[in-house]
């Protein structure tokens, strides 16, 4: 038997539920781990809340851990029991030990430890694409990054400082601005006080930003769009506030032939070879410290619910674990 987060249900943390399941031996291609850390993102919430579908109910939640392989199934040559590893994949981190396809892991290098794996592959990968694929910046470029101080919001600051960046940051208080300024942003706009595009136009003396990084959706649409400079580009990557309701994309044209584009992480990983050459380059920036992952909340497993309450009520700053 092994500890799981069971959702029979779509609805608020309460329905997150801690049970004794079987787990069967791995099937062909794939692997049997067992977790040391499990990454907690928003994305989870969304699962459970029923705005993301699950295959089935009930299920288990979660999208990445990191811990050690126990097990593997007939096919599998490319790990054996034993081996440190990470991934970012299939529903089910919130558990104790997992069955998880082969081709959704990666060899975690030693100079990695499980919770920051656990805390970053998600959050870190996600970084790792908006900077280097969906809009590869370039040293000397202005960026705008909401919910700064955020797991993912964090990491982008610190990573685009060390790539030449001036780095400009929204955050939803001061003590959340001066986490930010501490990981690399060069200015802060607290948007709870604050008009932010205004506060752009002031930083900037009315350049205005090449690429805005929204995680947070509905708050901040279409304010972010006043905040990029002719041409420029809006990342909408996640939802924290809400989804971003339908729009006339004549606004595009009217704002500055702007572009806008809504990438996922999973699609990026669909190809082995990216997923592989994505993780090493994070696993390098930590090692050599460029990206420090900041884990300021971790929670045992069986106070899940509590977890969820911390994340959506922005009492959490940096990354959460679970601990199994």
């Amino acid at each position: 038997m092994v500890k799981m987060v069971r959702i029979a249900a779509y609805g608020g943390p309460e329905v997150l539920k801690v049970q004794d399941v079987d787990l069967a031996p791995p099937g062909p291609g794939e692997v049997q781990i067992e977790h040391k850390a499990v990454g907690l993102n928003y994305i989870d919430t969304y699962y459970r809340t029923g705005m993301y579908q699950a295959p089935s109910l009930p299920f288990t939640p979660g999208n990445e851990g990191a811990g050690i392989v126990k097990a593997v199934g007939e096919g599998v040559t490319a790990f054996k029991p034993g081996q440190r590893v990470a991934y970012v994949g299939a529903l089910g981190a919130y558990a104790k030990r997992r069955n998880i396809a082969a081709t959704s892991l990666v060899k975690l290098p030693r100079s990695v430890s499980y919770e920051t794996a656990a805390a970053m592959m998600l959050k870190g990968l996600t970084a790792e694409y908006l900077l280097h694929r969906t809009f590869p910046v370039k040293k000397g470029m202005t960026i705008l990054v909401h919910a700064a101080a955020g797991g993912t919001g964090l990491i982008l600051c610190q990573w685009a400082n060390a790539l030449g960046c001036t780095v400009i940051g929204t955050v939803s208080s001061a003590e959340k601005g001066k986490l930010a300024t501490a990981n690399g942003a060069h200015h802060i706009i607290n948007y709870a006080t604050e008009d932010f595009p205004a506060r752009v136009k002031e930083i900037t003396k009315g350049a205005m930003v090449d690429v805005v990084y929204d995680g947070v959706g509905k708050a901040t649409f279409p304010g972010s769009l006043d905040c990029l400079k002719p041409f420029g580009t809006f990342v909408s990557f996640g939802a924290a506030s809400g989804a971003i309701e339908a729009f006339d994309i004549g606004i595009l044209g009217k704002k500055g032939c702007l572009y806008a584009t809504r990438p996922t992480l999973f699609t990026h990983i669909g190809k082995r070879d990216t997923y592989e050459a994505m993780a090493k380059r994070l696993f390098a920036a930590v090692a050599k410290g460029v990206v420090t992952i900041a884990i300021n909340n971790r929670f045992p497993l069986k106070k899940v619910a509590d977890a969820h309450r911390a994340l959506e009520g922005r009492q959490t700053t940096g990354s959460t674990v679970l601990i199994p």
